[in-house]
């Protein structure tokens, strides 16, 4: 079974390090990477943001080019990537359409990234991108903007939290 105690796996690391990789991995994005930040390593808001932010972003630069061609290579070769993809690809397609119909898909990709809920983060924007044809450029601004917005609402969240607590 899969261990998600993502503090656990990075204690030894640097704390903006270790908030930059949490950020990094898929699903967990900066949904995670960012309370971990302020609650438990303590990070100044603006470190935890900013690293959260740099963390969740430099996988989707290299996916929003390469998503497409890893996903044909993988596909030729092994029928397990062939399932992977296609579940992945229904998933998103599924979940971003109706926004696209609603709000026109570029805006309809920032939001898509911008809802902190899982299967929605900029991975999946990045294959939204990909399956709905916004070119690369396009895709990495519009899903920096849904990362930016998703931030802001995670922060919000884990502060209100925060004071709940105190």
């Amino acid at each position: 079974m899969f261990d998600f105690n993502y503090i656990e796996w990075f204690k030894s690391f640097p704390p903006e390090m270790a908030t930059a990789i949490i950020a990094m991995i898929p699903i967990a994005e900066l949904r995670a990477s960012l309370p971990i930040a302020l609650v438990v390593y303590k990070l100044p808001l603006a470190s935890a943001f900013f690293w959260s932010i740099f963390g969740n972003m430099l996988p989707v630069v290299f996916l929003v080019w390469l998503i497409g061609p890893v996903a044909n290579f993988l596909i030729k070769r092994s029928k397990l990537a062939e399932r992977f993809f296609e579940w992945w690809f229904k998933r998103v397609k599924e979940k971003f359409k109706q926004k696209s119909l609603k709000y026109g898909v570029q805006l309809a990709l920032v939001l898509f990234v911008a809802i902190p809920l899982p299967l929605t983060g900029a991975w999946s924007g990045a294959v939204a991108s990909f399956l709905f044809g916004i070119p690369p450029r396009r895709s990495l601004l519009l899903i920096f903007c849904g990362v930016v917005m998703a931030g802001i609402a995670v922060t919000l969240l884990t502060q209100t939290g925060i004071m709940m607590l105190d």
